[in-house]
């Protein structure tokens, strides 16, 4: 089992979600956590908590959809911590619309920090870790990497992408002491890009919390998985697999359990209120 007390460890999108109770689980594993966000309020705050758990965090305010700058954030974290020894890629977008109303700087926005920013920030952590012979990077993906949802289609293209790209990366490094992992959640309740759209969880689609994400992580680390898949329950999660088996095989089968759990209708639920809430935001930068 790997240990991760004393290491340090890369969190993207630290600063709310999922990545909070990602700093809280490592936290409690008593590692050095390096986040990064674009919101300093908000590492802050996650990191005077680590810090209070007996951890330690730093808090590095970054926008890695910037991805040519990324080599600065590197040099950043060379200066802060030194060598890394776990990078958790976790910070993601969704943008939900169908697929004709996307405009050029949506597909580029989600593609760019759910896939790219991935790819670049392991491409300029990698030599380290394999000069070191040891070391871990974990992908946060998702189970619409594994079935494409209508109405989230650059979503489910970025997580695929990241998952077949960590499945490749994870074949070229065997053997170095580095392991990559890929985290494939479901329905995430309570906080996250899921959360914040307001609508329910299709019925019979299965939920987990933050919580269950964040163990899943440090399970992945500790126990060097490929891949791990969270759902809310053992039952659930296997339920799933073997879904997923049977639709590579029958792949209109899937469609219509997508149909069935209700996900193209609630999907358009939440191109509704997204497009509500942005021109909410529009009105308010005016009135400023």
């Amino acid at each position: 089992m790997t240990t991760i007390a004393g290491k340090t460890v890369v969190l993207t999108g630290a600063s709310r979600g999922i990545g909070v109770f990602i700093a809280r689980a490592l936290a409690e594993k008593q590692a050095t956590i390096i986040g990064v966000s674009r919101s300093q309020e908000g590492l802050d705050k996650v990191c005077a908590e680590v810090n209070a758990m007996g951890g330690k965090a730093i808090g590095i305010c970054f926008d890695i959809s910037n991805v040519e700058e990324l080599l600065v954030l590197q040099r950043k974290i060379d200066i802060l911590a030194g060598s890394v020894d776990i990078l958790i890629n976790n910070a993601g977008i969704e943008i939900y619309r169908a697929f004709q109303d996307y405009a050029l700087a949506d597909l580029q926005s989600v593609l760019l920090v759910n896939l790219l920013a991935a790819m670049e920030l392991t491409r300029l952590v990698l030599p380290s870790m394999l000069h070191q012979g040891s070391g871990h990077i974990v992908n946060v993906a998702s189970l619409a990497g594994k079935k494409g949802h209508p109405y989230d289609s650059i979503y489910s293209a970025s997580k695929a992408g990241l998952l077949m790209w960590s499945d490749a990366v994870r074949q070229e490094l065997a053997g170095t002491g580095v392991e990559i992992s890929s985290i494939c959640p479901g329905y995430v309740s309570q906080q996250g890009m899921f959360a914040d759209t307001g609508v329910p969880v299709p019925s019979f689609g299965g939920v987990s919390t933050p919580a269950d994400v964040a163990r899943a992580v440090v399970k992945a680390i500790e126990q060097n998985k490929a891949e791990v898949m969270v759902n809310s329950n053992p039952i659930t999660e296997n339920l799933t697999k073997l879904l997923f088996a049977i639709e590579q095989f029958f792949p209109q089968f899937g469609d219509l359990v997508n149909q069935w759990i209700g996900v193209p209708k609630l999907n358009q639920m939440r191109i509704e209120n997204q497009i509500r809430t942005e021109n909410s935001q529009k009105k308010s930068s005016l009135v400023k």
